[in-house]
């Protein structure tokens, strides 16, 4: 993400955000029945907790396996990157896209590394940067980063820690989504999030 940064910390002013937000919690999240099964099989193949949207921007359903979920994976680290995606393009259509990834780094606290894809040297540098301060929803205090690489570039992401534990939510800056948006999904989704224990053994 060349400097998606600036633009959005641009955007980020004139919206009226700013320091540490609270996002408002309503009634308690719960993880959809539909997609219970397939964060328990996660939570149970890492042997650690995982984060469960309770709401994710429509068509996009959370539901690891469905037909929106493009990426479903875990590292020799237990690192997990889980996507959804969503396109529109052809003749007479609007055109515009949708893509959420939900993250977790079990056992690890610290922004991890990424190759700078705008280096020749394949530097590494932090996947995340440009911090633009914090949000609040129940517990979780989650960071904010207008710069992300790798599978988050383009992408406005969330980052919170859990007990010794990394876990991020992104979304793509695109339409029909712009900067503001974003921000207002990856509120919601935070307050939607439901913890996913492994079941006991």
């Amino acid at each position: 993400m060349k400097r998606l940064g600036a633009v959005a910390l641009l955007a980020f002013a004139l919206a009226g955000c700013g320091g540490s937000d609270s996002v408002k919690t309503s009634t308690p999240a719960r993880c959809p029945g539909k997609a219970t099964a397939g964060w328990q099989r996660l939570a149970n193949r890492i042997d650690a907790p995982v984060f469960c949207p309770g709401w994710i921007p429509d068509p996009l359903d959370g539901v690891i396996g469905s037909r929106w979920n493009n990426i479903n994976e875990v590292s020799r680290d237990r690192s997990y990157l889980e996507s959804w995606v969503w396109q529109e393009t052809g003749p007479g259509a609007g055109g515009g896209e949708k893509h959420v990834n939900l993250r977790g780094y079990p056992g690890r606290t610290r922004v991890p590394k990424c190759v700078n894809a705008d280096s020749k040297k394949r530097e590494l540098i932090p996947c995340f940067s440009d911090a633009a301060g914090t949000v609040r929803a129940g517990t979780l205090k989650a960071t904010v980063y207008n710069v992300n690489q790798d599978a988050d570039q383009w992408h406005v992401l969330y980052a919170w820690r859990y007990r010794g534990s990394l876990y991020t939510a992104s979304e793509h800056v695109a339409p029909p989504f712009g900067y503001r948006k974003v921000r207002q999904n990856l509120d919601r989704m935070l307050r939607s999030l439901v913890v996913v224990r492994p079941a006991e053994a």
